[in-house]
């Protein structure tokens, strides 16, 4: 019976921090919706137009570097006030390539240069400060190799830095490559719901919000009074967002901008962006969440600034309560605990019912249609809520201290449904460390359905129907690419 009470209350309490975070976007959802009823004053650009530095950091992108310095070679910017800086970490044949393009590019005109370092400490962060501190710009805008900016983008954001107090601005990230899979739809699914609802949520009502490490533009001079690009986390976009928060820098997001981009299609590409977004963000919250408890920037900021740095934790109480739901079904047929309890426990639902209004909203916005986010939504679900064993460690990870390297995630240059990455020399041929336990998990879901019709209790069945189909997608794409990488 004590262990019974013992479950039921770990299980309780990891419902009860995940309602937390649920109602903190909630709060994002309203809003947003109060910045839909607004005008949006875009404005022009500056008769005196400013310098740009455009950074590009690379390391070893052989199958998309020459599109990536193509596209930003055709931005609509004056020659005469552009300066792209080519941070180039490489260490494989992507190098002779990319200094070929350079040089291409500088007869043609462009202030093109490329910029190599002897070790590669501090990986990206430490490319870009190494950059800022040659950077001709008052402005650096920053696009990691997978992104494709649109011809205008500087002409749309640079006039926001209208007021001396922005320091940055961030557009909205767009998919080149969103229907190539099930893996892509609901990543694409996904990172709708944070561009949508909860940048321009934080955005609206004032609260920190973050540079998304690409695809966006910095004052330069916001960047040296915060303290520089540093290396201390996985996380360097997070972490020098709140530095230059913190120090009274104001940000702007611009939903109406989208920077296409491609998303990982490959199973071992999306395990290691998800480590590294997550355990940075464990690292940051780890660096900031004192310092903006000391800071003199209200309590609704303190509030919302540190369920946003603390969001990841949320991963290992999905986890508990995924892996407690399968006993909590066997503990409410065959013990004497009161039902009461258990249809309680619905009250938790209101979580659910908040994720799916936030999603739906997302996905409103894009005029998607509603039969999509029917087939869509259970999905992202499900792999988000398999893929948070993977994430759990990432989180514990970050909490403990064990550091670790940034593993960058591989582009493939893959646009269309026909594309294919079985030659891709960056892919990896090999299951994860964490297959075999989330082949294990995909079976203990599975014995959760059998255990409904036995007991005739089918209250947890959607929920470990989700998290069996989870895994089992999990464990489908993880066998597909390693032995087609073969």
């Amino acid at each position: 019976m004590i262990w019974q009470i013992l479950l039921l209350i770990i299980y309780t309490l990891s419902l009860s921090v995940i309602l937390i975070f649920s109602l903190g976007q909630a709060y994002l959802i309203f809003s947003y919706l109060k910045s839909k009823r607004k005008e949006d004053v875009v404005p022009v650009l500056p008769l005196d137009i400013p310098k740009v530095t455009i950074q590009l950091p690379l390391y070893n992108e052989l199958y998309v570097v020459e599109r990536l310095i193509n596209s930003v070679c055709e931005l609509n910017y004056p020659k005469s006030k552009l300066e792209i800086q080519v941070l180039d970490d490489s260490n494989d044949d992507s190098l002779i390539l990319t200094r070929e393009i350079i040089h291409q590019k500088q007869a043609e005109g462009f202030d093109i240069v490329h910029i190599t370092r002897d070790k590669n400490i501090g990986f990206k962060a430490g490319a870009l400060q190494f950059g800022l501190e040659k950077a001709k710009g008052e402005f650096v805008a920053i696009f990691d190799a997978d992104f494709l900016p649109e011809k205008d983008f500087l002409q749309k954001l640079i006039p926001y830095f209208n007021s001396p107090e922005i320091g940055m601005v961030q557009s909205r990230w767009g998919h080149i490559n969103q229907d190539y899979s099930l893996l892509t739809k609901v990543q694409g699914f996904g990172l709708d719901g944070h561009f949508t609802i909860e940048q321009t949520g934080r955005n609206e009502a004032g609260l920190f919000m973050n540079f998304n490490g690409t695809a966006g533009i910095w004052r330069k001079e916001c960047i040296v009074a915060a303290g520089g690009w540093q290396h201390d986390t996985l996380t360097e976009d997070l972490d020098l967002s709140y530095r230059a928060q913190l120090k009274g820098w104001k940000f702007k997001y611009v939903e109406n901008v989208i920077t296409p981009a491609e998303l990982p299609v490959e199973s071992n590409a999306l395990r290691s962006q998800q480590h590294r977004w997550t355990k940075g963000a464990i690292e940051t919250s780890k660096k900031m969440v004192k310092e903006i408890w000391r800071a003199d920037v209200g309590l609704k900021k303190k509030i919302f600034a540190t369920l946003h740095l603390m969001n990841s934790y949320v991963f290992i109480f999905v986890l508990l309560t995924s892996i407690l739901s399968v006993p909590v079904l066997f503990i409410k047929n065959q013990s004497e605990i009161p039902l009461i309890y258990f249809q309680l426990l619905s009250i938790f639902l209101l979580g659910f019912l908040i994720v799916s209004i936030f999603y739906l909203i997302a996905s409103i916005s894009k005029k998607e249609s509603l039969s999509k986010f029917a087939k869509l939504f259970p999905m992202f679900l499900s792999v988000s809520m398999a893929l948070s064993f993977h994430n759990s460690i990432a989180v514990l990870e970050g909490l403990f201290g064990f550091k670790s390297d940034f593993i960058r995630t591989p582009k493939f240059n893959i646009t269309k449904l026909k594309d294919n990455f079985k030659s891709n020399i960056y892919v990896k041929r090999s299951l994860s460390k964490s297959f075999y336990i989330e082949l294990f998990l995909c079976f203990y879901f599975f014995s959760g359905l059998i255990a409904a019709f036995h007991f005739q209790d089918f209250g947890l069945f959607p929920f470990h129907l989700m998290l069996f189909t989870g895994f089992s997608t999990l464990t489908f794409y993880a066998l597909k690419h390693s032995w087609s990488s073969v």
